[in-house]
């Protein structure tokens, strides 16, 4: 292909600028909604992780094989282990976990701080880099001296090594403005231990971790891990493990090794043994996008199909056009033109309309991808990342370059075999038109196909979202208002501590408007969920009957507020709500779990919470099961704490229950909150319904945006239809003339066109059956309460296209039927 043949092309379609900007648009709609999502696939699964030699970094994660866990968080004692038994295997094990407390500024006023806990080699591992100061030493994680025996004289005691900080880049700015003598500086948080500042991070920088693992992607002070090693503490479970691998080591050697410090674990320890614990290995990237994979892939199929149906639609318009323009190629061949020239010509217009369609397509996809961040899921990760790069653009360049040889190949070979002598003996204008007639029908029944494909997925997605809005949350969300207060718990005292959470009650009761009051820890739909042992009287002579069991800490109150069902039995009063009272609430799935056809009112079940070993607690109410997790799916067995049963001032999320909307309330909250404690921060409030509608965005995007593709497809299907049915009506014009004058009637002529229009569609719709049977499976992970081969969604789906497509006959069989004959006989 020449420039020469460029310009010809180009001249060519400036004569047919209707042709041109419709062919262009629908390039335009393929490509920029294939690139827009494709940055979204490259962004999240493709790019590397902004670490050093990221491909050799893994995640080691436990797993509770026996009671369901998985990606369970390692001991102290654990990391130890498994970092002193896999050096043949990762060059280095670095661990790190997260959270948020609050520390003072300068002018004594309280602010939320996201902090981390890291191994001193955690930095050096990923390869961040320091802008001021230096890294932590080994000697920041030296661990803390073990304390004086019991009986020891005062004093005895070594005195407590100092905890080393590293600032965020953003931090260290906002905070300090950018002042190089917080080197060296001592920040206190609520007075009771100190961090020293010995460097600042470079900008920018990022943890990666699934949503689901509750991990701070931008803390803002990071703290050196002084790790002990007791056994007596091997239970208590936060440290996320990420490791580099060797040179030349595979996953495989790197798994087996782990492998072989899990077996020694349960070897010696009863909890791993009868827990079936075990650490698994995989890359870090991998687990980072675990969660969101299927929906990107089924997303990116969707748009590849987008795509295809593009390209089909643009392939006929440009086999009509081919076979319109017959006599002129003829003309050309017959003086001297060769097959590879003429379709040399068809392929240069398809170049440019490629190019056009490239170029429309990009201004799409930048439109897009900001439409795609606003609607965007929050467990999507790297969000930030997503834009318009140089992979991007290798992607609309090709695809640009596929699009063209898809739809110009088959009106260049249509071109370069045109039948010259039948073509320059024939005088009707539409002669042209009854060669590449089976070529057309082929193309549209191709588009129909993947429409169908398209329309199927569309239909799954928005039966999932029904029956997503129809899932009972075992709460009422309405009129419900959340918020964390962080910051002092009250006192040092239990019953200090109790009275402290009392008059945040009393005060946030005494709002006018509010009807009551609740509060937390972990709080639904708001993550932080973590399983807890539990078993019945079994367990004490089988350890493997233990099994896992999500709790939460409450006050009295809590259930009331919620709106939570009460079952069976009674809820905590403030009579329950003091130290010594080993009293629980379950749902109605731990229930019927622990005491099948019985009541579990009276009843005891032991419970691992406090303690290091399991310890009986009596059942006094059964609830309803709340979705706390995921809207999606049920989730494990609940038990409920009150606040007192692990010392009072754990239950750290409140929320208000009121009348009319609970949002205008924030201003009175933050006010009876400050009286009484100034030092009080009230953070992250929100309606529930809006953590109902974030537990919802993963589905809703999904739906959104296939059900947008699925509509795109079935109108560029439908116009494919149309335009095949409007060729063949031109085409049989003289026929449809001698049917009716032999006394076919209008309707009888409607009727076959539309017939032929709807056989096309059913031979279609067949090849999308089968081809929707195979490829909805891979959605399975994204559905809700309906299966991937759904027959209702099949046949519904059927019927809509079978409608569709007579309409797009419609307008062809009504001109069809209103021909005069004697017109067009004499046409022909």
């Amino acid at each position: 292909m020449t420039l020469r043949d460029l310009a010809f092309a180009g001249r060519t379609l400036r004569k047919s600028p209707i042709f041109a900007l419709t062919a262009a648009l629908t390039i335009a709609l393929g490509i920029g909604a294939s690139t827009a999502i494709f940055s979204v696939t490259n962004a999240v699964l493709l790019r590397p992780l902004p670490y050093k030699d990221s491909g050799r970094l893994v995640i080691a994660a436990s797993d509770m094989r026996n009671r369901n866990v998985r990606d369970f968080p390692l001991s102290n004692e654990s990391f130890i282990d498994l970092r002193d038994g896999t050096k043949d295997a990762f060059q280095d094990l670095a661990g790190v976990f997260t959270f948020r407390n609050v520390l003072p500024k300068e002018d004594g006023t309280p602010e939320q701080v996201r902090s981390a806990v890291v191994t001193t080699n955690f930095f050096s591992l990923v390869g961040a880099k320091i802008a001021l100061g230096r890294d932590f030493s080994e000697a920041d994680g030296m661990p803390q001296p073990a304390p004086p025996p019991p009986g020891a004289p005062p004093g005895t005691a070594a005195p407590q090594l100092p905890t080393m900080a590293i600032l965020s880049y953003e931090y260290f700015q906002r905070r300090y403005g950018l002042n190089p003598a917080i080197l060296g500086h001592v920040m206190f948080a609520n007075g009771q231990f100190s961090q020293q500042v010995v460097g600042v991070l470079a900008p920018r920088f990022q943890l990666y971790f699934p949503s689901a693992a509750n991990v701070e992607p931008t803390p803002e002070v990071w703290i050196a891990n002084r790790l002990g090693y007791d056994n007596a503490n091997r239970n208590g479970v936060s440290i996320h493990a990420v490791g580099r691998l060797k040179d030349g080591v595979s996953l495989e050697r790197a798994q087996a090794a782990a492998d072989n410090v899990a077996a020694e674990a349960r070897k010696n320890f009863l909890i791993e043994r009868t827990a079936g614990y075990a650490i698994r290995v995989e890359p870090m990237r991998q687990h980072l996008v675990s969660e969101v994979r299927p929906a990107i892939l089924a997303l990116m199929g969707a748009v590849i199909f987008l795509l295809l149906i593009a390209c089909a639609n643009v392939a006929n318009l440009l086999l009509v056009r081919a076979s319109l323009r017959e006599r002129e190629l003829a003309v050309r061949a017959a003086i001297g033109a060769s097959w590879w020239h003429l379709a040399r010509q068809m392929l240069a217009e398809a170049f440019l309309l490629a190019a056009l369609g490239a170029l429309g397509g990009l201004a799409l996809a930048w439109l897009g991808i900001h439409e795609l961040l606003v609607i965007a899921p929050a467990n999507l990760p790297r969000l930030d990342t997503i834009r318009i790069d140089s992979v991007v653009l290798a992607f609309t360049t090709l695809a640009g370059l596929l699009a063209a040889a898809i739809f110009g190949m088959a009106s260049a070979w249509r071109a370069s075999r045109p039948d010259v002598m039948n073509v320059l003996r024939g005088t009707s204008r539409s002669e042209g038109l009854a060669s590449g007639g089976l070529l057309r029908k082929l193309v549209v029944v191709t588009e129909v196909a993947l429409s169908f494909v398209l329309l199927v997925g569309s239909g799954l997605m928005f039966r999932s979202f029904l029956d997503l809005q129809r899932i009972d949350p075992g709460f009422d969300p309405r009129g419900l208002l959340t918020f964390q207060v962080l910051g002092n718990r009250g006192g040092k005292t239990p019953e200090e501590r109790t009275a402290f959470m009392h008059q945040i009650q009393d005060h946030l009761r005494a709002i006018t408007g509010v009807q009551s009051v609740a509060a937390s820890f972990p709080f639904p739909l708001a993550g932080g969920f973590s399983p807890i042992r539990w078993g019945t009287e079994e367990a004490l002579s089988d350890p493997g009957k233990f099994q896992a069991v999500d709790f939460q800490i409450v006050l009295p109150g809590y259930f009331e507020s919620m709106r939570t069902p009460l079952i069976a039995g009674r809820t905590f009063t403030d009579a329950d709500n003091v130290p010594g009272r080993n009293l629980v609430v379950i749902d109605q799935q731990l229930a019927d779990k622990a005491f099948p056809h019985q009541s579990a009112v009276g009843k005891r079940i032991l419970i691992r919470l406090r303690t290091p070993e399991a310890e009986w607690v009596e059942v006094i109410g059964v609830i309803a099961h709340q979705r706390e997790e995921s809207l999606a799916e049920r989730g494990r067995e609940q038990v409920y704490f009150a606040d007192a049963f692990v010392g009072s001032g754990a239950a750290r999320q409140w929320a208000i229950r009121a009348a009319g909307d609970p949002a205008k309330y924030g201003t009175d909250i933050r006010a009876a909150i400050k009286a009484v404690d100034a030092h009080l921060l009230v953070t992250e409030m929100l309606p529930m319904e809006t953590l109902l509608e974030r537990a919802q965005a993963s589905t809703r995007f999904s739906l959104l945006l296939i059900g947008v593709f699925a509509l795109i497809a079935a109108v560029l299907a439908s116009v494919g239809l149309y335009g095949v049915l409007a060729t063949v009506v031109r085409q049989r014009t003289a026929e449809i003339g001698v049917r009716m004058t032999l006394g076919a009637g209008p309707g009888q002529i409607f009727q076959l066109i539309v017939g032929q229009g709807l056989r096309l569609t059913a031979v279609g719709v067949a090849a999308g059956l089968i081809a929707a049977f195979a490829l909805t499976r891979g959605m399975t992970t994204m559905l809700i309460g309906v299966k991937a081969t759904d027959p209702t969604t099949f046949v519904t789906m059927a019927v809509i296209f079978f409608f569709i497509a007579a309409m797009a006959s419609w307008l062809p069989a009504w001109r069809a039927a209103s021909l005069d004959p004697t017109a067009a006989l004499r046409e022909q």
